[in-house]
């Protein structure tokens, strides 16, 4: 089921999100509405405050950057309770866009590694690290579970100059190719 996507403003999008519980499999059928939800909206990832639950469940699927970046690692796949323990390596910027911030993208620097501990939709605990363009896709989604958005990554100035179309999001000014949910 394609679920409406939460945009800039609402508050579920600001609150640090509660751990599932990885024994119950109750969040196998939200999984697959996710990934429905995030394909129908081309994207890339999709956490689940994006849809107006603060879980920390996202999903990703990174094979539309397989022709940039052909020797990454691309990956689909859900992360239950992650924990990103470390960020390091080079600084990666990148023009980064969200569904949750439709019509903007800017670029922002993350760091090009990271080491991440989650449990899969099948229950399954991983621990692993993680490079390049997936690495930067997780820490996106990751931020989602932390109550922030790509914009939080941006200087002041910048988000001055992005005010009025911030607020444009939040008011539903701004319109989207895929069902929204906003503050009136």
């Amino acid at each position: 089921m394609i679920l409406p996507i939460y945009v800039y403003g609402e508050p579920v999008l600001r609150k640090t999100a509660e751990e599932v519980d990885v024994e119950n499999t109750d969040w196998k059928p939200l999984i697959a509405d996710m990934f429905e939800t995030m394909y129908h909206a081309n994207g890339v990832g999709l956490a689940a405050p994006q849809i107006g639950k603060a879980i920390r469940i996202f999903v990703i699927d990174a094979e539309p950057f397989r022709e940039s970046y052909p020797n990454d690692d691309l990956r689909k796949g859900a992360f239950i309770n992650p924990v990103i323990t470390e960020e390091w390596g080079d600084d990666f910027v990148f023009s980064e866009g969200c569904l949750s911030l439709p019509q903007i993208s800017e670029d922002v620097t993350r760091k090009s590694n990271i080491h991440i501990e989650y449990y899969d939709e099948e229950g399954q605990f991983h621990e692993e690290d993680i490079h390049g363009i997936v690495a930067r896709v997780i820490q996106h989604e990751y931020d989602h579970l932390e109550g922030k958005v790509f914009v939080d990554h941006l200087s002041p100035i910048k988000k001055m100059v992005l005010k009025r179309q911030l607020n444009d999001i939040a008011s539903g000014k701004t319109k989207a190719s895929y069902k929204t949910v906003h503050h009136k």
